[in-house]
């Protein structure tokens, strides 16, 4: 049988201090499957209700540091894993895109769960790839969850005809060159106001980017979300940025699939300003409608 290794969470030393603050006492547990560990913060009391964060691709669970606190606040034990192949978590062998992530957080829940560190209800909230990842997830272990909140989720086959456009950066020479890429692919992908882009913004992508194990990942691109919602019987809800770079100009189209799509469907929230990256960007707006989406 697996052990969990808990030990106190380090926090990212760019963080400012009233964030910084506002995370302390987290727990960094280690989860491990087929050889591959997992890393997990978790916040809360075990005795509450469960909150998952998934985080986006090429991210890690700082994609959540605006909402963490608010939910645990507000009662509830918080996890939020670093997905296999991103972050502090190992790259599981083969394991080349979201399909394979599943089984490992399935299989981290379980441990998380028989160690005593999370013991109830459970709602997963699933940030763009993590969004994919957590429908995955319930469509392979539907005892794993009661809902799943899918946030700027891709996946549905709805293209846009102004594809978004990532630079490179791994090819350039100084960290002043690669901070102007990482500034144009946030502006063009993950935020809407300018304003938006602030010096916390652009470390934790800078940070993220640099351990992004599974580069060749593609599944986001295609249907595959709107092939697994069918799958899936937990109560599905969906919140997304008025502005989200993914649906440009095809959000009411998404709002009418989705219900059609998901047997158990909850609530369509939009988040007004926003980009796609809306727990970051409109924090608050965002955490006040997921309090009022989840079900305990």
């Amino acid at each position: 049988m697996n052990t969990i290794h808990i030990h106190p969470a380090d926090l990212p030393h760019f963080l400012p201090s009233e964030l910084a603050a506002s995370l302390a006492g987290a727990q960094r547990c280690v989860t491990t499957h087929d050889k591959a560990k997992t890393v997990w913060h978790v916040w809360g009391d075990a005795s509450q209700p469960v909150v998952v964060l998934l985080h986006g691709g090429s991210g890690s669970w700082t994609h959540w540091v605006r909402n963490i606190a608010p939910l645990r606040d507000a009662g509830y034990r918080v996890l939020v894993p670093d997905l296999p192949g991103f972050g502090d978590s190992d790259l599981p062998e083969g394991c080349s895109d979201v399909d394979h992530l599943p089984e490992h957080l399935h299989a981290g829940l379980a441990q998380l769960q028989a160690g005593g560190v999370s013991e109830n209800e459970v709602c997963l909230v699933g940030f763009s790839f993590g969004a994919i990842a957590g429908a995955m997830w319930l469509a392979q272990y539907p005892q794993d969850a009661e809902q799943l909140v899918l946030v700027g989720a891709p996946g549905m086959g709805l293209t846009v005809s102004d594809r978004v456009r990532l630079q490179g950066w791994r090819h350039l020479p100084t960290p002043e060159g690669q901070a102007q890429v990482h500034r144009h692919n946030l502006m063009v992908l993950m935020l809407q106001r300018p304003e938006s882009l602030d010096g916390l913004a652009l470390s934790l992508h800078s940070a993220n980017v640099q351990r992004d194990r599974m580069p060749r990942r593609r599944l986001s691109s295609t249907d595959i979300l709107a092939h697994t919602l069918p799958r899936i019987r937990a109560r599905v809800s969906a919140i997304y940025g008025e502005y989200d770079a993914l649906y440009r100009g095809r959000l009411p189209e998404l709002q009418s699939a989705m219900p059609a799509l998901s047997p158990n469907w909850g609530a369509w929230q939009t988040v007004a300003g926003a980009g796609h990256w809306v727990p970051y960007e409109s924090d608050v707006a965002f955490n006040d409608a997921l309090l009022k989406n989840l079900l305990f």
